[in-house]
């Protein structure tokens, strides 16, 4: 029987997890987190699921550390498998795995290497994305591609939309090319990272608005941000308000005075809308907005702030 450690978190290593056992791989020890009380918990949980298959799990607090290279030569396993793991495993950890160590990782890698994969092809536009099982190395997602599966992202996907394709991808992709790693008969594709891009994780800070920047620019950090993620955030009338969901409406408007306003005519339909005019041309509807934590409308918003637009950034 094949034996592999699991390293886990997060709804990718829930579902491959999973996977893991519905082709008969045996798993004699799980390595996941412990919840950060301080992060909005909309995601499943490894430990839960090891429990209900009834395998023995960790949350170390560093996973490289203390006794867990020593448990893990114990187990003795044919493969390490690293499924949305948030610490990079290191060469001893590696090293232990007689058949070979391999993460799974949520881009289309050479693209997107890093951290917030899915986040930051959101931001870029980016029309695909997917999951990538790769061997792990001592650069973050630089080893050998073995299988990887594309999906759509589409013009109003949010980024946790993205990420439940991500998630899909990633247990066809590993349910696909399990079979053959087992066997010894799948592929090893170099990872070419001249053809890629390595991005850092994101803080809450980075979503603040530039008014400045073109309609599908800001559409897309908006897009990237949305909950359950921090939210994109400018001020208006000197408040602080989240942006919450956006739709391009005429792309093609040439530079402009950023402006909000209220549009009530035969264009805005039959309710109200509420239209940024951004810098970098275009207009975009804003279709959620929240002000000191609550959700306005676009009537709302003009019976608070008045008829004429209100200037932004």
């Amino acid at each position: 029987m094949t034996t592999s450690v699991v390293f886990a978190y997060h709804n990718v290593g829930v579902r491959c997890l999973r996977v893991l056992r519905a082709h008969g791989v045996d798993v004699p020890l799980v390595v996941t987190h412990r919840d950060d009380p301080t992060e909005t918990q909309w995601f499943a949980r490894v430990a839960d699921v090891a429990d209900e298959l009834g395998l023995p799990w960790i949350a170390p607090a560093d996973v490289n550390a203390g006794d867990v290279p020593a448990r893990v030569r114990e187990c003795a396993p044919d493969f390490i498998f690293s499924f949305y793991c948030r610490q990079m495993l290191r060469s001893p950890l590696l090293a232990l795995a007689k058949r070979g160590a391999l993460n799974m990782h949520g881009s289309l890698l050479p693209k997107y290497r890093g951290r917030a994969p899915v986040n930051w092809a959101v931001l870029h536009g980016e029309r695909y994305t997917g999951a990538t099982l790769h061997y792990m190395a001592d650069k973050p997602d630089a080893g050998d591609i073995v299988a990887q599966q594309r999906v759509p992202i589409l013009p109003d996907d949010t980024a946790r939309e993205v990420f439940d394709k991500v998630t899909l991808a990633a247990e066809i992709c590993l349910d696909a090319v399990l079979p053959a790693l087992i066997a010894g008969t799948a592929p090893r594709i170099v990872n070419d990272l001249t053809h890629g891009s390595y991005f850092g994780g994101r803080r809450p800070e980075d979503g603040e608005i530039d008014w400045t920047r073109s309609a599908q620019s800001i559409h897309d950090l908006v897009r990237a941000v949305a909950p359950p993620y921090p939210g994109a955030f400018t001020t208006i009338a000197g408040k602080r308000t989240r942006v919450l969901r956006t739709r391009v409406l005429d792309a093609g408007a040439g530079p402009q005075r950023p402006v909000l306003a209220v549009r009530d005519d035969a264009r805005a339909g039959p309710a109200p809308l509420l239209v940024a005019h951004c810098g970098g041309g275009g207009a975009l509807a804003i279709d959620v907005l929240e002000i000191d934590g609550s959700t306005v409308s676009a009537s709302a918003f003009r019976e608070r702030f008045g008829k004429r637009p209100i200037p932004l950034g």
